[in-house]
Order: C-alpha cells, then sequence, then structure tokens
C-alpha cells in the first residue's frame, strides 16, 4: 500500500492486484508460475514481488537451492491471501439473477386504477406460484413519477408513459385503442354505431384533473359532433360501474379488435358490461412501465419487471367458478363494433 499523493493524507491507496499476486505467489512459490497464471511476464512479476517485500517488510519467498519456499510470515499470509482474492472476485463478479422463490420484499407500483385491477390478479397468481414472499403495494397516480421514482418512493410505474426523466428507463408492453363500454341492452348495441349515434348518448368523462374533453371530443368536432358528458369521475372503475347500471357510456382502453384479450378490460367484463368499436380515428394507446437505472441490473426488480410483461401482454385465464359467464370476455367486441 502507497500513501496518497497528499501531504496531508495518511490514508493508504488499497491496490487490489498485489492481492491477487500475493495470492499467485504464494500459491504457486513461484516468480515464473505465478507470472503465467496471471498473464504477465516473470519481469513484472519480479517487480511486484519486490514492491510487495517493501510493502509487507518481508521476503516472502526466499530460495533454497533451486526452489523458492515461504518465509513464517508468508506462510501466515497464505490461507488470509487467498481469502481476500475470492472475495474480491464475489464483489466483482456481475450479480447472478434473483432466484424468486427465495425474495422477500415489497414492490410498490404506481398505476391508473384500471391498470392496477388489469394487474393485480395476475401478479398476485405470479407471485403465489413463482414468489411466494412478494407482497404488492399498489399506489393511485398521485406521484410525480420522474421524482418518486428517482427518490424510490416507488420501484415502477406502469401506464400511459409521457412524462419521463431523462435518464428514466421505458419499456413499451402493449398498445390499445378506446372502446365504448355500455351495458347491455343500451340502445347503442342495436343497429350500425355511427358517430353521431355516439355523440348523443349520455356520456360519463374519466379525469383525475375533472376535465369534460378529450381525443374523443377532438375526433367528434372534426365531424361538426360535440358529445355530452353529464359527469366526470376521477376512476375508470367507477365510471364503469356507473355504466353497468345506467345509460351512461364509458370509454375504455381494449386490445385492438383481432388481437389477444387485454385483462384491461376484465373489470368490464365482470360488471357485463358490451365493448362497442368506436367509429372514429381515435389515436392508439400505449401502455408501459417505467423504472430508475439503479434497478436495472437488480435481479428482483428483473423479475417483477417480466412478471408485469407477462400480466399485459401474455395474460393467463384467470381462474372462474364452474357457473360464472359473462356478456363480454376480456378484450372482446360486440358484433355492433365493426
Amino acid at each position: 500500500m502507497t500513501p496518497l499523493n497528499s501531504a496531508h493524507s495518511t490514508e493508504p491507496v488499497i491496490d487490489a492486484q498485489l492481492a491477487v499476486a500475493l495470492d499467485a505467489l504464494l500459491a504457486e512459490q513461484s516468480v515464473t508460475r505465478a507470472a503465467a497464471r496471471l498473464h504477465t511476464s516473470p519481469a513484472a512479476m519480479s517487480r511486484t514481488l519486490a514492491r510487495l517485500r517493501r510493502v509487507l517488510q518481508d521476503p516472502l519467498l526466499v530460495r533454497a537451492g533451486q526452489t523458492m519456499v515461504p518465509t513464517p510470515r508468508a506462510q501466515a499470509l497464505r490461507d488470509e491471501a487467498a481469502t481476500v482474492v475470492r472475495r474480491l472476485g464475489a464483489l466483482l463478479t456481475p450479480g447472478a439473477g434473483a432466484d424468486p422463490a427465495t425474495l422477500h420484499t415489497t414492490f410498490t407500483l404506481q398505476t391508473a386504477d384500471v391498470i392496477g385491477a388489469a394487474l393485480a390478479p395476475g401478479l398476485l397468481r405470479l407471485t403465489r406460484r413463482e414468489a411466494p414472499g412478494i407482497s404488492l403495494r399498489f399506489r393511485a397516480e398521485e406521484l410525480e413519477a420522474g421524482p418518486a421514482l428517482r427518490d424510490g418512493r416507488i420501484d415502477l410505474e406502469v401506464g400511459s408513459i409521457d412524462h419521463v426523466d431523462p435518464e428514466t428507463q421505458v419499456e413499451e408492453l402493449v398498445t390499445l385503442k378506446m372502446a365504448a363500454a355500455v351495458r347491455p341492452g343500451h340502445p347503442l348495441t342495436e343497429g350500425t354505431l355511427t358517430p353521431a349515434r355516439l355523440a348523443a348518448a349520455e356520456h360519463v368523462a374519466v379525469s383525475r384533473r375533472g376535465r369534460f374533453s378529450g381525443p374523443l371530443d377532438t375526433a367528434l368536432a372534426e365531424q361538426g359532433l360535440r358529445r355530452r358528458v353529464t359527469v366526470v369521475l376521477p376512476s375508470h372503475l367507477a365510471a364503469m360501474t356507473l355504466a353497468a347500471r345506467s345509460d351512461v357510456v364509458c370509454l375504455l382502453p381494449a386490445a385492438l379488435p383481432g388481437t389477444a384479450p387485454s385483462p384491461l378490460t376484465e373489470a368490464a367484463a365482470v360488471l357485463g358490461l358490451r365493448l362497442l368499436g368506436i367509429p372514429l380515428p381515435l389515436p392508439p394507446l400505449t401502455i408501459g412501465m417505467a423504472w430508475h437505472p439503479r434497478h436495472a441490473a437488480d435481479g428482483a426488480h428483473h423479475w417483477l419487471r417480466g412478471a408485469v410483461r407477462r400480466t399485459l401482454t401474455a395474460p393467463e385465464e384467470p381462474d372462474r367458478g364452474p357457473d360464472s359467464s359473462s356478456p363480454c370476455s376480456p378484450g372482446s367486441w360486440s358484433s355492433s363494433a365493426t
């Protein structure tokens, strides 16, 4: 160990390469063999041995005929040097993937309520089967995601990711299209759904900020139409519940027609709602997940991201009782949606 380049510092610089060289020299008891072991030249290893002798103030290896033998100090250091090198190797080796079965931690996810309702059953099935020591905490969209991810208040944000910090890592998961969710027997389920009929119906809007308008209103305005929004709710689940009990129309992100079902419409299926295709060119909705880069290589967080990915992109069929039924399966579209 050598002193730092400071006149006032007494802290030593720890040279890990010296420990590695010491281990090789004491194990091989030969400068030539130690050099071969560390893929260096005998001359370089001789210089390293000279440096070790100065640092430890002991000859370490001395010649005895045609061989070299360790001094008592070297013999005392041999096992310790080997242990230090093993620990250094473990410290500087890339982390192995975490075994989900051994994890015991709580993950906090921030989602909109409809996404949380879609994720929770699937993630619960996966944790029960693969990682029973994991607990999940879902938070509403109440925190600014960038700082919350950075500060560790949330582990993962899942939703429409459009407000991230530059360092935030984002993965797009699934692209959806807004559908009109209505109760069975709603007038819009009969006949062809036109922009005019859709605009004339009573609507519930979903907005945490209390907004009455959105992309559907822009598309209707281009047709010279305006819809009737009679109530604004902060929650998709509340809006779907209202739609199931009245004639209001609720907009809901659903799988594209002809694609695999989306778990985001599972709650609509439970409530018995029917999904109608909106006959207007609405922009697609991309659902993704965002996390802070400090979690990128963490094995436990890697499992979490994979579990969210599987739940949203390849959902398993939920467990249902033998007598359960629903007017629409998750992601299904009514024939009037064409």
